[in-house]
């Protein structure tokens, strides 16, 4: 009898033991279901946002314009391919030279817009500018606004940065950087730069990334005077990618940004006349009163959502490089929680590239011809 009911106490147990396994597998397998439909579910609306946010945004009423119209080669002609009817350009960088071209005209206040497809493969050390100066002809106090974007290692990502120099202030560079929600290189995607006496606006596909707001106490870093546009493609390997640990690898040549869809809006000017022949008042409130001068609160948000999910650097909140922070900086609680001191993210993206600062010789001028065994050195 003791027998019999040893066995019988046996199968429950072995039938209770299968039954806990078999519940485990019923559990892990709706853990499972339940991580997927999280994953997805956060991918899903990662994407409704996106599409949401280009509902609001609608596209900017531009006035494109030829490259003969008004764009001049830079440097590296030979680098440099139009399309027959002029509205295309690709700039090209292989190991005998980058190349650029420039505007026409100085402009004094503007919209300045392109849409640009960067190289693919493997882009470390390239550097991609679109950029407003006048370093040519107030070399020692120049103005400055750049889009850069820098190239990674094979696999990963492209990255970018804004930055904004006035009279000369190379010193205090006001970089921020960012990733991007999209792969630039499979597609052309708009970049412009709004340039008034009351704030600059950079934007990425009609959305408001960042905005600088002119105050009394920027005084001349903000900047001033007539500027030209300018696109380049050039080697940068000496900071643009891991602090200059990787470089140009010219396997991959030649490296292929095409700019369309070129747009130039502002009075120009001639810079080198004191007082200017051209009365740009009109011009200029006519630029102030157009649709991409003013934030709507519906932009607001958009530039929220990109901030706070992309940009991985902002000197606004490098407290070591700028305990004080400069005076066009406006402290944004959501934002000051995702930096250290350093200006660097608390946490890391997941994405490739270094958060480092890059040390470089706040350079934002343009590459310049430079004998240098037949190639283009960027200075």
């Amino acid at each position: 009898m003791m027998h019999v009911l040893q066995f019988r106490l046996h199968r429950l147990r072995k039938k209770e033991i299968q039954l806990c396994k078999r519940e485990n597998n019923n559990q892990a397998k709706l853990k499972g279901k339940i991580m997927e439909y999280a994953i997805h579910s956060r991918t899903l609306f990662f994407f409704l946002l996106f599409l949401f946010l280009l509902c609001i945004t609608t596209a900017f009423n531009l006035t494109t314009l030829r490259f003969d119209e008004a764009y001049s080669p830079l440097f590296s002609d030979f680098n440099i391919q139009r399309s027959p009817d002029e509205k295309t350009v690709r700039l090209l960088l292989n190991r005998f030279s980058g190349s650029g071209i420039i505007s026409s005209d100085y402009y004094n206040y503007g919209f300045f817009s392109a849409s640009i497809k960067l190289p693919a493969e493997s882009t470390a050390g390239i550097v991609v500018a679109f950029y407003t100066s006048n370093v040519d002809t107030f070399e020692r106090n120049h103005d400055e606004l750049d889009i850069e974007f820098m190239g990674n290692v094979k696999g990963k990502p492209w990255r970018f940065q804004t930055n904004m120099y006035g009279n000369g202030s190379t010193s205090r560079g006001r970089e921020e950087r960012y990733r991007l929600w999209f792969d630039p290189s499979k597609d052309s995607h708009r970049y412009s730069i709004l340039w008034t006496p009351k704030n600059t606006i950079f934007y990425v596909d009609e959305i408001p990334i960042r905005e600088i707001v002119r105050n009394a106490a920027m005084a001349g870093d903000y900047p001033s005077k007539p500027m030209s546009l300018y696109a380049t493609i050039w080697d940068a390997s000496t900071w643009a990618t891991n602090g200059g640990k990787e470089k140009v690898d010219y396997k991959y040549e030649p490296f292929v940004s095409e700019f369309t869809n070129l747009a130039l809006e502002g009075c120009i000017v001639d810079p080198n006349e004191q007082i200017s022949s051209t009365n740009c008042t009109d011009r200029i409130a006519s630029l102030l009163a157009k649709e991409y001068s003013t934030i709507t609160p519906e932009g607001r948000k958009s530039m929220k959502w990109f901030r706070e999910k992309y940009m991985y650097y902002s000197s606004c909140y490098d407290n070591i490089r700028y305990p004080v922070p400069p005076p066009e900086c406006v402290m944004v609680p959501s934002e000051r929680e995702m930096f250290l001191n350093s200006g660097r993210l608390r946490e890391k993206m997941r994405f490739g590239g270094s958060h480092r600062r890059h040390r470089r010789h706040q350079r934002s001028q343009r590459p310049r011809k430079v004998e240098v065994t037949g190639q283009v050195a960027a200075m």
